[in-house]
């Protein structure tokens, strides 16, 4: 068996592939291309898998393209869609086009004179010049209607599975279109093979048919099965239905970092296998010391720290587990203080806030802002006893009846954080 095939296989991200595949990729340096549509000025972790596809082909030595979908992404993929997308203008779209070039191109080794380099290329550049007529006479004659509509994507919504409105004509040619997209790389890059998640083997394998039917050649299909939780609910997003952004702008580190810390015990022990390059012995050996001391939660943590690495390089790793570690009381004040504003609002969401004006914060005695600069203790004489009894702290750390807080002690510049005890916090922001 070849062994990038292999290597999905064992990591459970294998779902079919057309006869021949695997001999085409043990004959030659195969090109293989996996579409990304631009709905977003940024990828989400949904997409990470067919990244990771990518990412993984090219280090078995084959050559990748990932293809920006500047053409398709006007239309809207229909596969596992109840309901059409809404249309976006073109600046919009070729703004999140260019957006998600700049993305790719981090993943992905493009640099360089070997065979394997990486491309990108934008569908866009080579429809927008077709006409329809042309197109109807030059591709669409060689699909017939009926092998459309037996494909899954199309019978679900003709058959009421996608809700009462059908299919527009716009979605119903999308796997024309995509089609079009392989044909045209076959005869114009020399691909041989298009991969995708389990959803899109229609659209690929429209594709492989108009090949052979058009250029009388052999091309190939290759996908990777639809991610979910262990529960079999949806993965990639949090419990408000909001997505997780690779671009830091639009979900900070801190919170990527979090999504995979909290995965639980049966997520991580797949999605290590998923979004990790960690090799076998390792991830073997990874999940065996972790079923013996799951407290100690090994598994999520290396799966965390592999992932945020990868999207965001250890810097912004290292500052997500300092983050992270505020909270275990395993952090120094400095690590605090260095927060930015987001993540330290991020770390303590839900905490109550208070605006004081400067002159009422720093240089007064701490029993005055506990309570009645801040309004976090109800009297002077409670925050005396809380005091007395060692149980406040400013910025994680212990503090005493001759505190002051001074200009340094401000985290980013413009919070205080106080505290009662172990978990009763209370932030004061500075203006």
């Amino acid at each position: 068996m070849n062994s990038f095939i292999e290597e999905l296989k064992w990591r459970g991200l294998f779902a079919d592939m057309m006869p021949g595949t695997d001999e085409q990729l043990n004959k030659e340096v195969t090109t293989a291309y996996i579409g990304f549509d631009p709905t977003a000025d940024s990828l989400h972790i949904g997409s990470l898998i067919q990244i990771k596809i990518l990412a993984h082909f090219q280090q078995h030595g084959h050559k990748p393209i990932a293809l920006v979908g500047g053409a398709t992404g006007m239309i809207g993929d229909p596969s596992g869609k109840s309901a059409e997308r809404n249309l976006l203008d073109e600046e919009t779209l070729l703004h999140y086009v260019d957006c998600l070039k700049n993305q790719l191109s981090k993943f992905l080794n493009f640099d360089g004179n070997e065979p394997n380099k990486a491309e990108l290329v934008n569908n866009y550049d080579w429809m927008k010049n077709i006409s329809f007529l042309d197109f109807a006479k030059n591709i669409g004659k060689n699909i017939t209607v009926n092998y459309m509509m037996a494909k899954d994507s199309v019978k679900k919504r003709f058959s009421g599975d996608g809700g009462a409105d059908g299919m527009s004509f716009t979605e119903f040619t999308y796997q024309l279109i995509q089609g079009y997209d392989f044909l045209h790389l076959y005869q114009n890059n020399n691909v041989k093979l298009q991969m995708g998640g389990s959803d899109q083997w229609g659209n690929i394998t429209t594709g492989t048919e108009l090949i052979r039917r058009k250029a009388q050649g052999e091309a190939f299909a290759l996908t990777v099965p639809l991610i979910t939780k262990a529960d079999g609910s949806k993965f990639g997003k949090s419990e408000s239905g909001e997505n997780y952004w690779l671009d830091k702008k639009k979900t900070s580190p801190y919170k990527f970092y979090q999504f995979w810390l909290n995965a639980t015990d049966d997520d991580a022990e797949r999605f290590i296998k998923f979004y990790t390059f960690l090799g076998r012995e390792e991830i073997e050996t990874l999940i065996e010391e972790h079923k013996t001391a799951p407290h100690e939660r090994k598994l999520q943590k290396k799966l965390a720290e592999e992932v945020t690495v990868w999207v965001h390089g250890k810097e912004e790793y290292e500052k997500a587990l300092k983050a992270s570690e505020i909270l275990f009381g395993r952090s120094t004040a400095e690590d605090l203080v260095s927060l930015d504003e987001e993540t330290f609002l991020e770390v303590f969401d839900g905490v109550p806030q208070k605006e004081i004006a400067k002159s009422d914060v720093l240089g007064i005695n701490i029993v005055d802002l506990l309570s009645e600069k801040s309004g976090f203790l109800k009297s002077k004489s409670e925050a005396q006893r809380e005091i007395k009894g060692n149980s406040i702290s400013i910025n994680k750390q212990k503090v005493n009846d001759t505190f002051t807080a001074n200009e340094t002690d401000l985290i980013d510049g413009k919070f205080l954080l106080l505290q009662k005890g172990k978990k009763s916090y209370f932030i004061v922001k500075v203006i």
